[in-house]
């Protein structure tokens, strides 16, 4: 590789750091490209704001099955060669759980948690797992060796390995053999001033059952539905402080 094509996916990185999403190609050598990103539309990421999700786990299950479809279309990794649901990515799954005492049962979708402080983060030896100013995790795919350590000091169980070759790629989200990946909170859509696709597809099948918005601003509907209901974070006892905040586990 050439230094300038380094510069330019160096320049690309922290781009993506500051808040990007948009699609580019980078030209390594004749025939030979790599697909990187641009700056946000929006402007850069900031700490100002906190990116957050409001799970209601009392909604009705099909929600969730919704959740889980529109993060596979918009993503596109619900689409391997071959199709091993041992090795399959989940961005986003539909858990089921019971409390042992009462019998409470419920269900609800969990992703990555976009911890204040990722332990992904903290054990990767290549600087590819990387946490925005805003608060959102990701995973820089050009820089990921496929370690893994991320996977085995994730405490929620969040991120897939990329176990076989995969197609349907989106331009927005290019996937690899080899690497590790998952939920960006559809990172390209926030960064233009809309929601991410799960959120979106239950909104419109009528339910209010995900909100989205900027914890730190206690105007925003998620902000404010977080002061008024009694809300929790799974295994907030770590102390890493999760983005996604539930109601009724």
């Amino acid at each position: 590789m050439t230094d300038k094509s380094m510069n330019s996916v160096d320049k690309a990185r922290r781009n993506l750091l500051k808040g990007g999403a948009a699609a580019a190609v980078v030209t390594l050598a004749p025939g030979v490209t790599l697909q990187t990103v641009q700056a946000a539309v929006t402007g850069p990421a900031t700490s100002a704001k906190r990116w957050g999700m409001l799970v209601d786990a009392n909604a009705p299950e099909g929600v969730w099955d919704l959740a889980v479809e529109a993060c596979k279309a918009e993503q596109g990794w619900g689409k391997t060669e071959n199709v091993n649901q041992a090795t399959d990515p989940q961005w986003i799954r539909k858990v089921s759980i019971k409390d042992p005492k009462t019998g409470a049962k419920a269900t609800l979708p969990v992703m990555c948690q976009h911890c204040a402080k990722p332990p992904c983060v903290d054990v990767c030896p290549t600087g590819a797992s990387m946490k925005r100013a805003d608060g959102i995790v990701l995973v820089d795919k050009h820089i990921c060796i496929g370690c893994r350590f991320c996977m085995m000091a994730c405490p929620y169980s969040c991120r897939s390995f990329v176990h076989e070759d995969v197609r349907g790629q989106k331009p927005h989200m290019p996937r690899g053999k080899g690497t590790v990946e998952a939920c960006t909170m559809c990172v390209h859509r926030v960064d233009k001033g809309q929601k991410p696709a799960c959120v979106d597809a239950v909104n419109a099948a009528g339910s209010n059952a995900i909100i989205f918005g900027d914890l730190n601003d206690p105007n925003s509907d998620i902000a404010r539905a977080v002061s008024k209901f009694v809300t929790q974070r799974i295994r907030s006892d770590l102390g890493v402080e999760p983005g996604i905040h539930y109601r009724g586990i």
